[in-house]
């Protein structure tokens, strides 16, 4: 049982914090942890000194009005002038010079966060936080990532711009570490009593690895294998489709709306008798296994379709009240505090003008605009990874395996775990064959070929992205970019709109389908080339003067489109997002920046508006055969009441989720793991799906195998919106009790990387709900990471913000002082000087002189 040991905090060295109450959750943050302290998994010796503890974190809380630092490498001085939004705005005469300020701005407000995100990707997380992340670390190391990044630094020309840059953010990270005063030392090395590591370039590829595994690591195989264990591959490749049966794709189409496909769920059929390469695929690792393990931090998700996602999208000149082209960009992540991303501006005069955001830990802006053009991505979630089950010389201690009739060595690569203290905790040997990593899953030795393990284009196309001047060049510039593949929107001073989904799409062999376990004994199941740059999904300038990207699948596979029908992937996410933005842009001619921003935290619902008169009619046809119950009778009349709008005071919103909920539970039974307890669970096959069942109202699928009656979707969808009443009633009381408004139901929650509850910012308000433009999950975690609009005139503006602030200091007014505005759904105006003098003295806050060290 460990012991509670009460910290406190003497109030003389709170006087200059802004905000008292975030002190006392601190505070209460520290009695929380001296418990974790207790328990063996953090030491408080270190941050009890009464010098250099706790306390004087509380003294650093704020940025010095000046302050002075120096660099090694730089050319030049460097002036960094912070405006009141907090934004450093970084002047240098090189672009190494920019990049160097640029890791040391970032290192002064974020330096836990940078060395927790590249551990998390380097799978060292161990040696910071001591065992309890070696099974993250193992999952890591195990996947190759470590490996591929010091393989694709190793490729780079020693005097290449990328690897440049590298060193010089390496150089600012690290000036930073070896000038910062005792009290800079950020709270959680306190807490853990830790010292931060020095940066090395080899760091940048680790952190873009690690958001490589959450965008772009698929597990369609475990998911469809699962299906076909219970109902037959038949089934299983129907309710795990490749292609979606709701289309409203990126690349537009002659069909201005949703398109239903014309196809039915086929009825279950026998379980597959389950070959070798079946029960590899139902053993594999879950995407939110692998994402949760290389995030490094244990994260619960949600696991419900629509739960999160991102949105962009521009308009052409013509159809904006200026006259200019407007683009909006609203990425949905993983939301922490402090942020994933911190906003820069970074200038090196007539060579690089760029604003935006950063993700801490890399060199340049990922997401942002110029005084050219605007650019900003949403994920694409093509299908990357592929498995073969192999053939090798020995089950236990493999050291070749099997390829055309020929043994080949397999590469062992020695991987040591150590504490914080160096101690070894463990050693590992992770196997490659020529495709990557292998692992050992159900009694069989598996390989595994990702893209991201054979990276190499993305940092420098994201690099050069900032020096275009138009759409064209832009695309030119940035037609490397490899992984993860992104939805890539881009518009510009000249009204140019235009997008392409970039990123390295491998071919396979036979179908083409990637969502299988190929036999690896076989060279003629390798990937056999990459999809060419022509055929990428793209659409410029396009007659209906808009475009939009919201994960869904690019392209309509029965449309003309560049792809050729190539496999891109499976099990896209379904388009109700796609058809909000599209209805909202097809009827406004007159877009301005304001309608672009209130769009962003729009609560209409596509969703909504197709499945509620389905619950309605068949609630009124129940009761015209005289079947209605009073409870369906009043869950109809409550449904029929709600405008189909998720906004916080709408008190209808929760019934339809219940019954949403109900409805898939009851229309896919027989894939329940209660008919099967001997399988896993099967994933959820998705609303889309759930559509094309729709349009078969005597399907087997809606019949109850456990009732002698015969039901149909008609029984199934009554019965389902009476049973959501029941449930809503029994855990929120009746209806207009306040547990019914959608603001008491549904919440942002905004966790510390250490998941320090009063670090954290949890229950927040929120409005938006499952597949609205602004989706918000079960648990809160993911959601808007970064909102930005920009309008693209003779001069161009933007505006911008995002959940939390630019300081990772707890304790800081700039810690989470941008989340009532996030909330509100309200963005502040982007401040974008040629030259320091342009900023009037009341705009700065404060300001920074990098001088090249002596």
């Amino acid at each position: 049982m460990p012991r509670l040991i009460l910290v406190t905090v003497a109030p003389s060295v709170l006087t200059d914090i802004h905000r008292p109450r975030s002190v006392w959750r601190a505070v209460i943050a520290l009695v929380v942890l001296a418990a974790s302290v207790a328990a063996g998994s953090m030491r408080l010796g270190p941050a009890l000194d009464p010098l250099n503890g706790i306390w004087a974190v509380a003294r650093g809380t704020e940025l010095p009005r000046a302050a002075t630092g120096r660099i090694p490498g730089l050319s030049a001085r460097v002036d960094v002038w912070y405006d009141t939004r907090d934004v450093p705005h970084i002047f240098a005469a090189s672009e190494e010079d920019v990049y160097r300020a640029l890791g040391y701005v970032v290192a002064r407000d974020r330096l836990f966060q940078i060395e927790l995100q590249v551990r998390a990707g380097a799978g060292t997380l161990t040696e910071l936080v001591g065992r309890p992340a070696l099974a993250t670390d193992q999952r890591t190391r195990g996947l190759g990532m470590p490996r591929a990044a010091e393989r694709e630094l190793a490729a780079l020309d020693t005097a290449s711009a990328d690897l440049r840059a590298m060193r010089a953010y390496a150089d600012g990270v690290n000036a930073w570490i070896g000038q910062m005063d005792p009290a800079d030392l950020p709270i959680e090395y306190r807490l853990l009593g830790r010292r931060p590591r020095r940066w090395s370039p080899v760091d940048a590829l680790h952190l873009l690895n690690r958001m490589s595994a959450t965008l772009s690591f698929s597990d369609l195989e475990r998911r469809r294998m699962l299906a076909a264990e219970v109902a037959g591959d038949t089934v299983a490749r129907a309710v795990f489709p490749v292609h979606s049966p709701l289309q409203q794709p990126i690349v537009p189409t002659s069909v201005p709306g949703l398109r239903l496909r014309k196809g039915k769920v086929p009825a279950p059929g026998t379980a597959s008798a389950g070959t070798e390469l079946d029960t590899i695929a139902s053993a594999l690792p879950g995407i939110d296994d692998t994402t949760q393990a290389v995030a490094g931090v244990a994260r619960r998700r949600d696991g419900a379709e629509g739960a999160a996602g991102s949105n962009n999208w521009a308009v052409a000149p013509r159809r904006t009240k200026a006259g200019y082209a407007l683009l909006a960009g609203d990425p949905h992540l993983d939301m922490t505090l402090p942020s994933l991303w911190y906003e820069v501006h970074l200038v090196v005069p007539g060579h690089l003008d760029v604003a935006g955001v950063t993700i801490p830990g890399g060199p340049g802006v990922i997401l942002g605009f110029t005084r050219d053009l605007a650019w900003t991505f949403t994920n694409t979630g093509a299908d990357v990874t592929d498995y073969y089950v192999e053939q090798v010389d020995d089950m236990r201690s493999p050291r070749r395996y099997l390829l055309d009739g020929a043994w080949r060595p397999l590469e062992l690569r020695t991987e040591v775990y150590r504490g914080p203290r160096g101690e070894v905790l463990q050693v590992d040997t992770v196997r490659y064959t020529h495709r990557g990593p292998m692992r050992l899953y159900a009694g069989h030795w598996v390989s595994m070929r990702w893209t991201a393990l054979e990276g190499g284009g993305a940092f420098g196309a994201l690099r050069a992205g900032p020096h275009a001047h138009t759409t064209a060049e832009w695309l030119r510039v940035t037609a490397g970019y490899d992984v993860p593949a992104q939805n890539m929107l881009v518009a510009d001073r000249a009204g140019s709109i235009a997008i392409r989904s970039t990123g390295r799409y491998p071919i396979r062999p036979g179908d083409g389908r990637g969502d299988l376990v190929r036999d690896g004994s076989k060279s003629s199941s390798d990937w056999t080339g990459w999809l060419p740059l022509d055929r990428y999904p793209a659409a410029v300038n396009p007659a209906q003067g808009f475009l939009a990207s919201d994960n869904q699948e690019p392209v309509d596979p029965d449309m003309p489109n560049p792809t050729g029908g190539a496999y891109l992937g499976a099990n896209w996410e379904t388009p109700w997002r796609a058809a909000r933005i599209n209805e909202l842009l097809r009827g406004d001619s007159v877009v301005t920046p304001d309608d672009m921003r209130r769009w962003q935290t729009d609560p209409g619902s596509a969703r909504a508006d197709y499945f509620v008169p389905y619950f309605l009619d068949a609630a009124r046809r129940a009761d015209s055969a005289g079947g209605a119950s009073a409870q369906l009778r009043e869950a109809a009349r409550l449904l029929g009441e709600w405008d189909r709008r998720y906004t916080r005071d709408n008190e209808r919103a929760v019934l339809f989720e219940a019954a949403m909920a109900e409805l898939s539970r009851r229309a896919w039974a027989r894939l329940s793991p209660l008919q099967y307890p001997v399988l896993a669970a099967v994933p959820v096959p998705s609303s889309a799906v759930l559509v094309e069942l729709l349009g078969d109202p005597s399907s087997v699928w809606w019949d109850n195998p456990d009732t002698t009656a015969v039901e149909t979707r008609d029984d199934v969808l009554a019965a389902s919106l009476a049973a959501a009443l029941g449930t809503v009633t029994a855990r929120r009381g009746p209806p207009g009790d306040s547990g019914w408004r959608w603001s008491e139901v549904r919440h942002a929650n905004i966790d510390h990387l250490l998941h320090i509850p009063a670090f954290s910012r949890r229950g927040l308000s929120v409005q938006g709900g499952t597949e609205t433009l602004s989706p918000s999950s079960g648990d809160g975690v993911l959601g808007p990471s970064w909102r930005m609009v920009v309008q693209l005139g003779p001069e161009v503006h933007g505006w911008a913000t995002y959940p939390g602030g630019q300081s990772g200091n707890p304790l800081s007014r700039r810690y989470a002082n941008r989340l009532p505005q996030w909330l509100a759904g309200t963005l502040d105006s982007v401040r974008m000087p040629h030259t320091p003098g342009e900023l009037a003295a009341s705009d700065v806050r404060a300001t920074l002189t990098l001088e090249p060290a002596r």
